[in-house]
């Protein structure tokens, strides 16, 4: 009797052993496999916007050093916007300007083909920032948004000083594409690039957005980054 009670109790211990090692095999598959995951969209880290393909991610701290710095500016409410308003969420950049007779308007028409697709999304937010700042005051901006009609919650049109803007869109957003750093705040900034930032602040994306064909990428490149990464 002691002899089937002690091989029981052997086999029970020999599956719990096999059972925990097999678990402890597959968590650790699990967690090389989301290590070596493969990255589709490219980093961004210098103002000529050459692509950096990953193989994993692993090697993202050490070979993309470049986020979009901290900021701080008043959006079309009167309200204060900072990194903050980004922290863990995928941003799509933009700078316009509202008594703009060129592209602006274009640019903002197509960016809301953009908005129909993440109208409710909270966990994506757009950003328009003004390149007039001192003619786009937040009351003008609101003017703006609601003569678009556009019904996005977290699409905040942004104003402040006009240095603070143009070194972020020049410095953080590479706004001006090759250009990059040659310009200071005295040099109009004008440009068609829309700009995604993933949730980490890094930079995965440049759209023309005087063209509703780089919508469309745009579009799924944000799903991408929701999905995948």
């Amino acid at each position: 009797m002691y002899q089937i009670v002690f091989l029981m109790c052997l086999l029970i211990s020999n599956n719990f052993i096999f059972a925990s090692c097999q678990n402890k095999e597959k968590n650790k598959q699990e967690e090389d496999t989301n290590t070596t995951q493969k990255i589709n969209l490219p980093f961004y880290n210098t103002p000529d916007f050459t692509p950096i393909f990953l193989d994993n991610k692993a090697e993202i701290p050490t070979k993309i050093p470049h986020t979009i710095s901290d900021f701080s500016f008043l959006n079309q409410d009167s309200s204060l916007i900072t990194e903050k308003a980004i922290e863990g969420k995928i941003h799509v950049a933009d700078f316009i300007f509202t008594y703009c007779g060129s592209i602006c308007p274009v640019m903002t028409e197509n960016f809301q083909l953009v908005e129909k697709q993440f109208l409710e999304d909270e966990n994506v937010v757009f950003l328009s920032y003004s390149v007039t700042p001192w003619v786009d005051k937040p009351h003008i901006l609101k003017a703006y948004k609601e003569r678009k009609g556009i019904k996005k919650q977290n699409w905040h049109f942004l104003t402040g000083d006009k240095t603070a803007i143009y070194d972020l869109a020049r410095k953080s957003y590479f706004a001006e594409e090759d250009i990059g750093f040659a310009k200071d705040s005295t040099e109009f900034l004008h440009t068609e690039h829309f700009i995604l930032v993933d949730k980490n602040k890094r930079i995965r994306g440049i759209y023309n957005g005087t063209l509703p064909l780089e919508m469309k990428q745009l579009a799924k490149d944000i799903l991408d980054l929701k999905e995948g990464e």
